[in-house]
């Protein structure tokens, strides 16, 4: 009689379990390795160089901050004087080192203006050439 050999009991695959555990791990929040910080920065040392004028502060620490303004781009035509007076004046501002812009002179001149009283601000406008309102005709 010819003997069977017996074959061992057919054990379930371990397939199934391990894919379903790597299911569970990727859908958890893995927890960041600890990177390490970059170290800081060495502090520079100050070179030999004068030292900074402060700068005064444009208004009291009591007072409230104003609010950011809206600033207007505009333009208008001026006699060549006018235009030469303005050149004048930037350069007295450069003589006493203080370098000024077109527009903070004509803004200076506005507060100048408003100090003024109704007849001597009169009298500013009266002595104005008058001017041909529109643009000045393109010349070739």
């Amino acid at each position: 009689m010819a003997t069977a050999k017996k074959t061992p009991p057919v054990q379930p695959s371990a397939k199934p379990a391990a894919k379903a555990a790597t299911r569970q791990a990727a859908a958890k929040p893995v927890a960041k390795a600890a990177v390490p910080k970059p170290a800081a920065k060495p502090v520079k040392q100050a070179a030999k160089t004068p030292a900074k004028v402060a700068k005064p502060k444009a208004a009291p620490a009591d007072a409230p901050k104003a609010a950011k303004q809206k600033l207007v781009r505009d333009s208008f035509t001026m006699p060549q004087a006018d235009f030469d007076r303005i050149a004048q004046l930037k350069s007295r501002a450069l003589a006493f080192m203080r370098p000024a812009k077109k527009s903070e002179l004509l803004r200076a001149g506005l507060h100048a203006l408003a100090a003024l009283d109704d007849t001597r601000l009169r009298a500013a406008l009266d002595a104005l050439a008058p001017l041909k309102p529109g643009r000045p005709k393109k010349t070739a």
